[in-house]
């Protein structure tokens, strides 16, 4: 049985981030993200501005999308295994991002070399900080800050708690768990703010979403660490800066990918009133974009590699 696990965990993985990186979203129609934004929205406009409230949509949210993910694998298990291995990797798909995270920072930095105010536009469909204003080095700055948190949001985090799950159970539990990260993810993203609507409501999604991420950002950090070394940056002041840094967000998870990519960089990462990271002196520029565009790809290969190889340990073992 452990052994079937590991067949089918390597082979939906390998498959999901394959459709990942060659095919990248699946349509809004369809994505389940933009369903749980909805279904997110209606509770939160419906329920009082409560903590119970905000429990009740945790509750709810998880318990009706794993419930339709498990019945979708199951029934499509019950047609053939090519089926599930194919309809599993789909839906695993949807719950981390490469390709979208890295084309939406290479987007704003195009548009950064040649129109500002339209980089200050596509800058506010990610971040939540009022972008009117923003020079270049901000913009920038706030681009490599996105992009370096979200390593552990879109990609490293599902796929480790799939990978973590798939060993001793099965893809067929491991999907849904991964599902539950997504959904806890994106609660956290509509409802995680203090400000006076959201603060109550809010608390207990944002709470969860720091310790499903505690465990992940950490590891998240250290293999940015070794994506800096092999790319030849500074990895040492990497690892200085995210052990200095890392808790000097509002996040008790985000800064240590945000850290250590800064010190990779020799940047310091700046949101006006809320965090400094670091003591870099370089130029924040289009170059520093791509430069962490490198390292995002690096560390996400290592991460994927690294759960291949445990897995085929483990076949070994088995043999």
């Amino acid at each position: 049985m452990i052994y079937e696990n590991l067949i089918y965990g390597i082979s939906i993985i390998w498959l999901s981030v394959l459709i990942d990186l060659l095919l990248g979203e699946v349509p809004n129609k369809i994505h389940p993200v933009i369903y749980m934004g909805n279904v997110i929205s209606k509770l939160k406009n419906y329920l009082p501005p409560t903590r119970f409230s905000g429990l009740l949509i945790i509750l709810t949210t998880n318990f009706v999308f794993t419930t339709i993910t498990f019945f979708i694998i199951i029934l499509s298990l019950f047609v053939n295994i090519w089926v599930y291995i194919i309809v599993a990797s789909l839906i695993l798909s949807t719950t981390f991002s490469i390709n979208f995270l890295i084309k939406s920072v290479r987007d704003i930095q195009k548009d950064l070399a040649t129109d500002i105010n339209k980089a200050r536009k596509s800058m506010s469909y990610l971040v939540s900080r009022n972008t009117e204003e923003l020079t270049e080095s901000r913009i920038t700055s706030a681009a490599i800050e996105t992009l370096s948190e979200n390593i552990t949001d879109s990609i490293t985090a599902p796929l480790f708690y799939t990978a973590v799950f798939a060993f001793p159970f099965s893809m067929i539990i491991a999907i849904p768990i991964a599902v539950i990260y997504r959904v806890s993810n994106t609660m956290d993203a509509m409802l995680g703010y203090k400000t006076k609507e959201l603060i109550n409501i809010g608390r207990y999604p944002a709470k969860l979403d720091d310790v499903l991420n505690y465990i992940p950002a950490r590891i998240t950090g250290y293999y940015i660490i070794l994506a800096a070394f092999l790319l030849r940056y500074d990895y040492k002041q990497s690892y200085f800066i995210m052990k200095e840094f890392a808790l000097k967000t509002p996040s008790p998870n985000s800064g240590y990918s945000m850290a250590a990519t800064a010190g990779a960089l020799n940047i310091t990462l700046t949101k006006e009133g809320v965090y400094e990271l670091g003591y870099g002196t370089d130029e924040l520029n289009g170059e520093k974009i791509t430069e962490a565009i490198n390292i995002t790809k690096v560390t996400s290969i290592l991460f994927i590699i690294t759960i291949f190889i445990i897995y085929f340990i483990g076949l070994l073992f088995l043999m």
